[in-house]
């Protein structure tokens, strides 16, 4: 049902984890991917996996909270693929600390890369639709745990939270240059970034048994939300929060 041969997909941190999930979505569909990330080794398995499924894919090496890195990034993607047509802004960090006891350094060091990293890369993405004058998409990561909260995580989810927000207005910005704007919220996610909570067999049981679905997700499940993220053909979807969670919120 939904063709995006042709089109161009960044995803920053898409070398992995629900990243590569979100890559391996578009890329399935036809579109060609740039993965932007830190390990370049991880970038280069990456775009072998997607060329392998047929279709162009660039690896960048890039810090998305080094305003140069992420502008040369996007410059370098444009000149390899000719054009941006979607960016995931996927990149995010965690942290596992007791409120009163989290030191300004650990709360900065989160929402430099969940909330100025997202705003750098999705700036650069922006200018670029907008001169292009094409239309696009625009797709910032967020979490369920902006809705329900976490104990001990409460800079990552005012990160969320604050990802949200720069969505819903980027949406109204932005569709007069028939740029879309949407947050896709995954639920609990077997990823590397949840490797500490998974060390915990409790919590793991406690958020299995609220979930409808009884288990936690792969990151192969974010694929086909990626696809519909990216589809052209959807230009009245915009400002939306895609919540896929197996149900955990309805609770």
């Amino acid at each position: 049902m939904f063709d995006l041969s042709g089109r161009v997909v960044v995803v920053t941190g898409g070398n992995t984890g629900i990243g590569l999930g979100l890559a391996r979505g578009v890329a399935t569909a036809g579109a060609a991917v740039a993965v932007w990330a830190r390990n370049e080794e991880r970038n280069a398995s990456a775009v072998a996996e997607l060329q392998a499924l047929g279709v162009g894919a660039l690896g960048v090496r890039c810090d998305v909270t080094d305003e140069a890195q992420v502008d040369d990034a996007m410059a370098r993607t444009v000149a390899h693929f000719g054009k941006v047509d979607v960016l995931f802004a996927n990149s995010g960090v965690t942290g596992d600390a007791a409120f009163v006891d989290m030191s300004l350094e650990e709360w900065r060091r989160v929402l430099c890369v969940n909330v100025d990293g997202s705003f750098l890369a999705l700036r650069a993405a922006a200018r670029h639709l907008v001169a292009r004058g094409q239309g696009g998409s625009l797709v910032a990561v967020s979490s369920t745990v902006a809705l329900h909260g976490a104990p001990r995580r409460e800079h990552y989810a005012a990160s969320k939270c604050a990802v949200i927000g720069l969505i819903r207005s980027l949406a109204v910005e932005l569709a007069r240059h028939r740029v879309r704007a949407n947050a896709l919220l995954p639920g609990w996610t077997d990823t590397e970034l949840l490797a500490d909570a998974k060390a915990y067999q409790r919590f793991v049981d406690n958020t299995v048994a609220r979930t409808p679905v009884r288990r936690w997700a792969s990151p192969d499940e974010f694929a086909e939300a990626a696809v519909f993220l990216a589809d052209p053909t959807l230009t009245f979807h915009t400002g939306d929060c895609l919540v896929v969670d197996g149900g955990y919120t309805v609770f």
